[in-house]
């Protein structure tokens, strides 16, 4: 029972800040230790698959008619080979472009940085800081006027490479999105859009890229249960966080999500430095 709760909590964890511009990673890799979780279980591969497939499966749930559109225009696009004015088009094509980077990126350092930041925790905090700078600056700066209509190829590919930034436990798939969009120029909540637009096949390949671990080295059955239970609060949590973000985000700032990012980091050095 106290690994299903465990369980439970991490995914819930998992599925607000995987949308949430405060870094998953950086909630997941510290959150165990702090609270002494220490089953390997927690950190396996098997249940950061089931943790993806949750939040995949929130970004499914809430953006099924978006993607049937996106998906049906980018197959009439490969069919007739041009793209022309059609904005579903030219956004499914934007899309594609914007995960190459990150994609390429995640299959080739995604277990070194995984690895390295484990073993040392203490930077955490300070990318988190650096993170919150970021999207301070893209708030201050950012003119925030247009709509996914007017993105551009190049703004994609800014995008993508600053998404591969995400694979830094504390910079945040989602915040560092945003903080792209917004110095681009994007409105707040569209930014937010393309970044949850972006995250559907990069979540899902990261997914699918553990998913040989999990092959190579299948849970014992009495962890089943566990992992379950965890990928099933991860949706959940994912879908009200990406509801609460995208609302949220039509009247307000981001400033009360850079002031959880620096209290958090704070938080977490005064813990460590006292273990």
């Amino acid at each position: 029972m106290d690994l299903i709760f465990q369980a439970v909590i991490i995914g819930i964890v998992q599925g607000l800040t995987e949308f949430l511009p405060v870094s998953s990673s950086a909630h997941l890799t510290l959150l165990p230790p702090l609270l002494g979780w220490e089953d390997p279980f927690l950190n396996s591969a098997a249940f950061a698959v089931m943790l993806h497939m949750g939040t995949l499966a929130a970004l499914l749930v809430y953006f099924w008619r978006d993607l049937l559109r996106l998906i049906s225009a980018g197959w009439d696009a490969i069919r007739e080979r041009r793209i022309g004015a059609d904005p579903d088009r030219r956004l499914a094509f934007l899309l594609l472009v914007s995960v190459l980077p990150a994609a390429l990126v995640g299959a080739l350092f995604e277990d070194f940085f995984d690895t390295y930041f484990r073993d040392n925790l203490l930077l955490i905090p300070i990318i988190l800081w650096i993170g919150a700078g970021m999207l301070w600056s893209a708030e201050r700066f950012g003119r925030r006027e247009r709509g996914l209509d007017r993105l551009r190829l190049s703004d994609a590919l800014v995008v993508g490479v600053a998404q591969a930034l995400a694979l830094f436990p504390g910079i945040s798939r989602s915040g560092v999105t945003i903080t792209a969009g917004l110095f681009l120029g994007l409105r707040r909540d569209d930014a937010a859009r393309f970044a949850f637009l972006m995250g559907i096949p990069i979540i899902a390949g990261a997914g699918l890229w553990k998913t040989r671990e999990i092959i190579a080295a299948p849970p014992p059955s009495d962890e089943l249960a566990a992992l379950l239970a965890g990928m099933v609060a991860a949706g959940i949590s994912g879908l009200i966080a990406i509801r609460f973000l995208l609302r949220y985000l039509r009247t307000n700032s981001t400033g009360i999500f850079i002031a959880y990012r620096v209290a958090f980091a704070a938080l977490v050095t005064i813990l460590l430095l006292a273990r």
